[in-house]
Formats: structure tokens, C-alpha cells, sequence
């Protein structure tokens, strides 16, 4: 693979080819994401969409083609990655014998990041109470992939990349996930969604582009320019884009924010 080179995109792929032995994963792949942009990835099943965030993530090796993640290589540098990307993915990696609150803990310190946006990120999620102090054995499936939100909350990244991220919650946690990846989005975060439901994702996003066959077969423009309301309401309790990007002051406390597979993405 050749060296990723500095880029002022958040992420960057030039005719990028993934292989699972020789089964491939990514067939070429052209894709360019702009710092602070929300875009959808849609296609079918096996269409290469999780092969994708997984390849920025520096989880999947390209065996040709480039890569570069907020200018970096991202499996050369997954370690300097690790502070400033969240990869929400299928599996929610609880350890099933630590409570809500430790796995929180444990995964955010894991990944670099400070402590103390995790009782408010706890709070958001409708984790609290006894909750809390409930072995990850004993969560729901909606449960664990609140406490997987949790994580990405209390990190904040200053790139989001969520695999099926609606998948596995109820109304009232998919109507809370809506408002924070609107207000990531609002605070300058960059948003990478691979969703097969495109009508839930749509009006989150300003740009979808549709993966076939392992390549990008098709963009298209959604129209979100996200609702003054809505906009203002997210300026009001996000971060400003120094904060999103890990910058002095944090954000506030009554937005904490979120990740998944943040521990492991690094």
C-alpha cells in the first residue's frame, strides 16, 4: 500500500482494494470526505459498506490503493488515531463481568480521553441509578448498544464512523442518537454513516454516496442543511469546534457525546 499522504480532507480514498484472503472486500474504492461533513455510505448487504468504515478505522489493511484519516495513515498510525476517531460498530465489546459504568470508564481511558464527561454521557443515554451498577451480563441488547453510545459520547471524537447505528435501539434512544450526531455535526465534527436504512439517515446528513460491489457507485446530494432550529438548539449545547476536536476546555456537560468501538478502533 502506499504511503498516505497529508490531506485537508478528514478521510481519503484513492482506488482503494481490500481483500479477506482472497475474497475481496473493497474493489477500488474513490471516496473523499471533507473535514466537518456528515455523509451516508448506503448499499445492500455485503455491498462493502462496513469494509469501508473498518478500512478507516485501521482495522483492514488496503492491499493497494491509498488512505489517509485526518491526514494520517491509519494503520501506520492507528495509536496517534486513537484520541481522534469513534467507530460505533455491530458488536458493543462489554466485558460482561464489569458494571455500565466501569465498561464506560474502561473504554474511554483506553482510548486516551478524559473522565469526566462519562456520568453526563451516562445520564444522556438513560443510563443511571441502578443501572449503573449493573454487570454488562445482565444488559438487554438495546442496553449494551446504549452503553456502546455512551463511550462515543464521553470521548466526543472529532470523527464519528457509525455502522448501523439506529440498529438495536428503541424510539426513544434513536431519537436521542438523531440529536447527537446533529450536534456533532453543528460542532464541526466529521460523521460517517454506513446505514441500509437511508430514510432514517437522510435527514441527518448533507451528502449519501451508494457502495456496490465493493466500490462507490453513486453520490448524491440530500438536501439537509439541517433546520435553523434544530442548528441552534445543537450550537447551544454542543461543543464549538475546538472542543470537538479535543481542544482546551472539553465540552459541556449537558452534551456529553458519544462512541462504540472506540476502545478497539485503535
Amino acid at each position: 500500500m502506499a504511503p498516505a499522504t497529508p490531506s485537508s480532507s478528514a478521510i481519503s480514498l484513492h482506488d482503494a482494494v481490500a481483500l479477506s484472503g482472497r475474497f475481496p472486500l473493497l474493489t477500488g474504492v474513490d471516496l473523499e470526505v471533507a473535514a466537518g461533513e456528515s455523509v451516508l455510505v448506503e448499499g445492500p448487504n455485503g455491498a462493502g459498506k462496513t469494509s469501508l468504515l473498518r478500512v478507516c478505522a485501521g482495522l483492514v489493511s488496503l492491499a493497494s490503493g491509498r488512505v489517509a484519516v485526518l491526514g494520517l495513515d491509519p494503520v501506520r498510525r492507528r495509536a496517534q488515531l486513537r484520541r481522534r476517531v469513534g467507530l460505533l460498530s455491530h458488536a458493543s465489546h462489554l466485558y460482561d463481568d464489569l458494571t455500565v459504568r466501569e465498561n464506560v470508564r474502561f473504554a474511554v481511558r483506553a482510548a486516551g480521553a478524559g473522565t469526566h464527561r462519562i456520568d453526563p454521557a451516562c445520564e444522556r443515554l438513560g443510563l443511571t441509578g441502578r443501572l449503573l451498577k449493573t454487570p454488562a451480563s445482565k444488559l438487554s441488547a438495546g442496553q449494551r448498544r446504549r452503553v456502546a453510545l455512551s463511550v462515543l459520547v464521553a470521548r466526543w471524537p472529532e470523527l464519528w464512523m457509525l455502522d448501523e447505528p439506529h440498529a438495536g435501539l428503541d424510539a426513544s434512544a434513536r431519537t436521542i442518537l438523531d440529536e447527537l450526531i446533529g450536534e456533532a455535526t453543528a460542532g464541526g465534527v466529521t460523521v460517517l454513516i454506513a446505514s441500509h436504512e437511508s430514510a432514517l439517515v437522510e435527514p441527518l446528513v448533507t451528502r449519501a454516496v451508494t457502495v456496490t460491489g465493493g466500490r462507490v457507485t453513486a453520490e448524491r446530494r440530500t438536501g439537509a442543511s439541517r433546520a435553523p432550529l434544530g442548528r441552534q438548539a445543537a450550537t447551544a449545547s454542543g461543543p464549538t469546534p475546538t472542543e470537538a476536536s479535543g481542544g482546551p476546555g472539553g465540552a459541556p456537560g449537558a452534551a456529553p457525546r458519544v462512541d462504540g468501538e472506540v476502545a478497539h478502533v485503535a
